[in-house]
């Protein structure tokens, strides 16, 4: 496919990285080997769009997760990136080739060696040894780091290439090498990945999917956060694996240099889960899942909760570590967020605000006609019983499995019916896609994956509240009496 050069930003220095790429970066395998290297228009787009300048023509991105499902040229462009940071940024730079092993880590290193070796000007300025590219006029050096997260400290990175952060055994590298570029005006620290398991050996979440929940936060604009950069390619949730629509949509060099056959061989020969992470991009877990991939978003619309209307809320409450929410669902089954308090990713220290939390629920009651609040008592009885002395509407919802059951039951049913609707809330969609389900002599009830996990489902918990609670005064609208603190 013949490239077309895209339109460069004017607070950008991507065309830059790009041109010393086309110009001094070669082919390193099959019969193109030695040949320059020629961009595609997506992959000119990334660097436009990760080397962006801010206004004070630094670069605005200092760490970056690019999710790419594999042989859509992961180790080209994390080699190009490594050599321009080792070649063209500041004097004295330190570049590090990172993986979860010292294998994996030379596969950047040893594509970007070759480019040397391949290119006059470069094998002329740069000394290629088993580990390490010195560039001897700057003091520069490109060296292979493993997951040994101790080695890295005292190093002062300019610029870092993690490939496959989906292995990593933990995040203490990322970490390490993310605290140790503090020093330099313009360090990139560069997570260049598939996708992989979403938890690590102690049962908690893996760093690349730790970080690939913080991008997608960022595009759904839950958070800003300008030193940040991500870009995600792959198959959306729910996708027919089997669709080679679905293969082009996942693959931005699918019909190019990525041939279809490869998939049609692929797709029957490896399995479902594996196709899918590499060659989809998409992130699957061993634990069951609840809700049908794709379900809930073709629930989404513009509706909002009108001032005044009717509504049951459903309220989940923490006091640290977890989160608090509020939701809100009319007897005709329309499902909102009104709060949600999520501890931030970077605060362990974080508690709930529980006076504005309190307050909160007062200036819910006043703005809607809410006929009931649904809620857990559960280190929050204090508040309850205070909500309910001055006249709200208060129920106590137990979330005991002979309770959450049968309501969960309802929910899935709703949604799969789709006699439910909501209004496409980021949040909501995220905690819905964190629920599990545990299936015990009870029966099925939506549970978080694994004891302690750092993904929250309390917005999803509220839903079910909720719209439990909101069907039952559809089908029996007589409301209890306003002050009376009622126990189900």
């Amino acid at each position: 496919m013949p490239s077309s050069r895209q339109p460069a930003k004017p607070n950008s220095q991507g065309s830059q990285v790009s041109d010393f790429i086309e110009n001094f970066c070669r082919l390193t395998k099959g019969d193109d080997a030695g040949k320059q290297i020629t961009l595609r228009p997506w992959q000119k787009q990334i660097l436009n769009d990760l080397y962006e300048l801010d206004e004070n023509g630094l670069r605005k991105h200092r760490r970056a997760l690019i999710g790419l499902p594999r042989k859509n040229s992961k180790s080209l462009l994390g080699a190009g990136i490594a050599l321009f940071g080792l070649v063209v940024d500041e004097v004295g730079s330190e570049v590090y080739a990172v993986a979860g092993d010292r294998a994996q880590g030379r596969i950047v290193f040893r594509e970007a060696a070759r480019m040397v070796e391949l290119d006059p000007i470069l094998s002329q300025r740069l000394r290629v040894m088993r580990d390490v590219i010195e560039m001897p006029s700057t003091g520069s050096v490109f060296r292979v780091l493993s997951a040994d997260a101790s080695r890295a400290e005292g190093l002062n990175p300019s610029t870092v290439v993690f490939d496959e952060v989906h292995v990593q055994p933990d995040d203490r590298l990322w970490n390490t090498m993310n605290l140790g570029s503090g020093t330099r005006k313009q360090p990139l620290i560069v997570g260049i990945t598939t996708a992989g398991s979403r938890t690590d050996s102690r049962g908690q979440d893996t760093v690349c999917f730790k970080l690939w929940q913080y991008g997608m936060r960022l595009k759904a604009g839950e958070i800003a956060d300008p030193s940040f950069f991500f870009r995600w390619h792959g198959a959306p949730d729910g996708a027919n694996h089997l669709d080679p629509k679905v293969w082009a949509e996942a693959n931005p060099a699918f019909g190019d240099f990525l041939h279809p056959s490869d998939f049609e061989s692929a797709v029957l020969s490896i399995p479902e889960a594996e196709f899918r992470t590499k060659r989809l991009n998409q992130w699957v877990t061993a634990a069951t899942g609840w809700l049908p991939g794709g379900a809930w978003d073709r629930l989404a619309g513009e509706r909002q909760i009108q001032d005044g209307e009717e509504i049951v809320i459903g309220f989940d409450g923490s006091f640290s570590g977890d989160c608090t929410a509020m939701v809100g669902c009319t007897k005709d089954g329309f499902i909102q967020p009104l709060a949600l308090w999520e501890r931030p990713m970077d605060d362990p220290h974080w508690q709930v605000p529980m006076d504005e939390v309190e307050a909160r629920m007062y200036d819910l009651c006043k703005k809607y006609q809410v006929r009931e609040i649904s809620a857990d008592p559960y280190r929050w009885a204090r508040t309850l019983q205070k909500w309910e002395t001055d006249g709200l509407p208060v129920v106590i919802y137990p979330q005991s499995p002979a309770r959450m059951v049968p309501a969960c039951a309802a929910f899935y049913e709703a949604v799969t019916q789709e006699t439910v609707s909501h209004n496409g809330d980021a949040a909501m969609s995220r905690h819905l896609d964190n629920c599990s389900v545990k299936i015990d002599r009870f029966g099925p009830r939506i549970v978080k994956e694994h004891r302690g996990s750092p993904r929250k489902i309390d917005l999803a918990v509220c839903a079910v509240m909720a719209y439990d609670r909101a069907r039952y005064h559809a089908q029996a609208p007589a409301a209890p009496k306003a002050a009376e603190f009622i126990t189900l």
